[in-house]
């Protein structure tokens, strides 16, 4: 019997330690109406992974543990976006949340992180739904009240106008959150908003706002609105004979140069300047054409921080616990990303600033640092 034992405990201790990773959900949406969002996510997220992973892991503890991603299809659907992030909460066993994106999926999910204790990261969601009351949430983008008073301010200071108009998804918390900021920011500076008009997601004929915005006499048309349907409003406005400055906001990051030529001169608030980019960010951006070949967009930049910010946290705490990594994150005072210096002050939204870019010969150009 002792025998037996003694085999057993020599047998034991011969046989390799189990490797421990860090498994890390990312919610994207891969199919739906925002395709290219969902691919600039599983890019950026697929490269930072593989960027710790080929160093031999991430410095935890004083032992380097890789990272397990496990990436879920949201479809641009809230109801998906909420099932995929259970399964990876639940049955995954995730410790962490990168994404949703989009507001309208970020913020049902977020209630469900919440309730479960599990960060959750949402790169790209601006909407203060998103991160309002919750302790486990957090985002690396600036919200919809700040760059919803940067164009407005921009409008009047800028392009020195006095009379807007506004065009927006009623639908989406992220449209309609911004364009509200936009229409209080505007008015309380002297100007007016001589239009508000509304749609609803999937929508394609936009000619009778567009005729309203006309015949108001607008000067200036803001589009919070995604990229699949700005060229076509962009287009709509123009050939009704709209002869306003058309301005946007971050969501305008994925149009296709094939449409850049009818927005020439344009403006929109964004994250971040390829064309200004710091070291960090010139790093990033050539290990990310490397990869795939093109140029990131904010989405894969917003992305690749919050790997980044998820990092550090887990590094800071020598824990990567869901906990750990929560109180890790709360506790940032400074992190130097893609996307800027930032840092999180008691909520988990960061102070950063917004970059105003321009489109000019067919491209996206840095035109304006907005500091918060």
């Amino acid at each position: 019997m002792f025998l037996a034992l003694a085999l057993l405990v020599l047998v034991s201790c011969g046989k390799p330690p189990v490797e421990q990773t860090i498994k890390i959900g990312v919610i994207a949406p891969l199919t739906g109406s925002i395709p290219a969002v969902g691919q600039s996510t599983v890019n950026a997220a697929q490269l930072a992974v593989r960027e710790v992973n080929d160093a031999g892991g991430l410095e935890v503890g004083g032992q380097k543990l890789k990272i397990e991603l496990f990436i879920e299809d949201n479809q641009d659907k809230k109801e998906t976006a909420v099932g995929v992030a259970q399964k990876l909460i639940n049955q995954t066993g995730v410790v962490a949340l990168i994404g949703p994106q989009a507001s309208r999926n970020a913020i049902p999910v977020a209630a469900v992180a919440e309730e479960a204790h599990v960060p959750m990261i949402s790169p790209w969601s601006t909407n203060p739904q998103t991160t309002a009351g919750k302790r486990y949430v957090f985002r690396a983008a600036f919200i919809d009240p700040f760059q919803g008073r940067v164009m407005a301010r921009f409008a009047i200071e800028e392009l020195k106008v006095e009379k807007a108009a506004v065009l927006y998804d009623v639908a989406s918390e992220y449209n309609k959150g911004i364009a509200e900021i936009f229409k209080q920011v505007f008015e309380e500076a002297g100007g007016q908003v001589v239009a508000f008009e509304s749609y609803t997601t999937g929508e394609t004929d936009f000619r009778p706002q567009l005729t309203a915005i006309r015949q108001a006499g607008a000067q200036v048309l803001f589009l919070p609105n995604y990229y699949n349907e700005v060229p076509s409003q962009v287009r709509q406005a123009r050939e009704l004979g709209v002869q306003a400055a058309i301005i946007g906001s971050d969501s305008w990051g994925q149009i296709e140069a094939a449409d850049l030529a009818g927005m020439e001169g344009m403006y929109f608030s964004t994250h971040y300047a390829p064309d200004i980019a710091s070291p960090a960010a010139q790093k990033f951006i050539s290990a990310y054409q490397a990869a795939y070949g093109q140029l990131p967009d904010d989405v894969a930049a917003l992305t690749y921080d919050s790997f980044g910010l998820l990092f550090q946290a887990i590094r800071s705490q020598g824990k990567a616990d869901s906990e750990s990594i929560r109180n890790g994150l709360a506790s940032i005072s400074h992190y130097e990303g893609v996307t800027g210096v930032m840092e999180y002050k008691g909520s988990g939204d960061p102070v950063k600033s917004a970059v105003i870019l321009q489109i000019k010969g067919g491209r996206f150009q840095f035109y304006r640092l907005a500091e918060p």
